[in-house]
């Protein structure tokens, strides 16, 4: 299966120049299913490779998402150590706000911590637009990384306007998020403001990493699993489908992950775009990420056969025994042979404790299962 690369994208883009447009990420995201099933890792870039750890001694987060050079060697370690079959842009989901003048900062151990929270009408009139001269280094970041790549794809990533918005209320993480949907319902009005804001930083951000070489995008709702599916498609999905939007001309394939999502999937899956008892259902979607809470082929039931799945080996299964894992992943291999494309994965990132040899072994695993179809549940040891 081929599509060609539309006009609005660069000349040089791998995929008009067709570096990318082959490689069994992007087939497999456009509902090809490659001869070798693709592999990736959420949060491979970082946290359990030491040549990471002895990069970033002395150095903040956001300072490291900020430094083109150090953002760049830091999304290609995983590619070279392990072999997966894209990169994944090394950022984080705050660094848009920060670009747009938001006082946030990501605290060791805790996560990011706002200044002051933004809570009222006042607050959100009071954000700043982004303005586009600020991710000169997030565009030169990626330009370096898709420079060393070769023909792997760089995957473009931000943050969902839900999260984003989570954060911006809560002031920092929390486990129920009660602030932030207490303000959807209280003031409907405001909520729908401040998404609309956190859409257009979210959704300029990954336009920026596309227009400079990415050649997939992944939009990442950390907490939409706290949301009843009515508030997500009322409240929530039109403005994650504001943030894609601002790559949708640009052609390359978009893929959405939540955590805790399976009881919105399918909404995830067409943004709000769908009619009620209609079987064909616009996806506005490549592909949907799965966590490890859903069997794929539960997933595939769920969203149909419009969308490619990605994931879902649980984390946890890392540290288990080599049987044990090995007999994991072949089952999510089987499982995912019931969609129309399949893209190996985590149902979250890499723990941070995780032996990197590890993922090397199971990228090795998955790489020697062919299409992924006619995979069994049998283990060898």
């Amino acid at each position: 299966m081929t599509t060609a690369a539309p006009a609005a994208l660069p000349d040089s883009h791998p995929l008009v120049t067709g570096r990318t447009s082959g490689s069994p990420l992007v087939r497999a995201l456009r509902g090809d299913r490659p001869e070798t099933l693709p592999v990736w890792f959420m949060r491979q870039a970082g946290r359990s490779l030491p040549e990471y750890r002895e990069l970033r001694v002395g150095t903040a987060m956001l300072d490291a998402c900020l430094d083109p050079a150090m953002a760049s060697e830091i999304t290609l370690q995983p590619v070279r150590r392990h072999g997966v079959d894209a990169g994944i842009f090394f950022s984080d989901i705050v660094v848009p706000i920060k670009l747009a003048g938001v006082d946030v900062e990501i605290v060791p151990g805790r996560g990011p911590v706002l200044g002051s929270p933004i809570r009222t009408a006042a607050d959100v009139d009071a954000l700043a637009p982004l303005d586009p001269a600020a991710l000169a280094p997030i565009t030169e970041a990626v330009q370096r990384t898709v420079a060393e790549l070769g023909d792997t794809p760089l995957i473009g990533f931000a943050g969902a306007p839900f999260t984003l918005a989570a954060y911006l209320v809560e002031g920092g993480p929390s486990k129920d998020h009660i602030r932030a949907r207490t303000l959807m319902h209280s003031d409907p009005e405001t909520w729908s403001r401040l998404l609309d804001w956190a859409a257009g930083v979210s959704g300029a951000f990954l336009r920026a990493q596309v227009l400079a070489g990415a050649s997939a995008a992944q939009l990442f709702d950390s907490w939409v699993g706290s949301l009843s599916r009515a508030d997500y498609v009322a409240s929530v999905a039109p403005h994650s489908a504001t943030a894609l939007g601002h790559v949708a001309e640009l052609g390359v394939p978009r893929i959405h992950f939540g955590v805790g999502s399976g009881e919105v999937l399918r909404e995830m899956t067409t943004l709000g775009s769908t009619t009620p008892g209609d079987p064909a259902d616009a996806v506005a979607v490549d592909a949907v990420g799965v966590d490890w809470r859903l069997p794929l082929d539960e997933a595939v039931r769920r969203v149909g056969s419009g969308v490619t799945v990605q994931g879902n080996i649980d984390p946890a299964m890392l540290a288990a025994p080599w049987p044990v894992l090995e007999a994991h992943v072949r089952d999510v291999v089987r499982r995912g042979g019931a969609a129309r494309a399949h893209v190996v994965n985590l149902g979250h990132g890499v723990p941070p404790e995780t032996d990197p040899t590890v993922l090397t072994r199971v990228v090795e695993l998955i790489h020697s299962l062919g299409d992924g179809t006619g995979v069994g549940e049998e283990s060898v040891a």
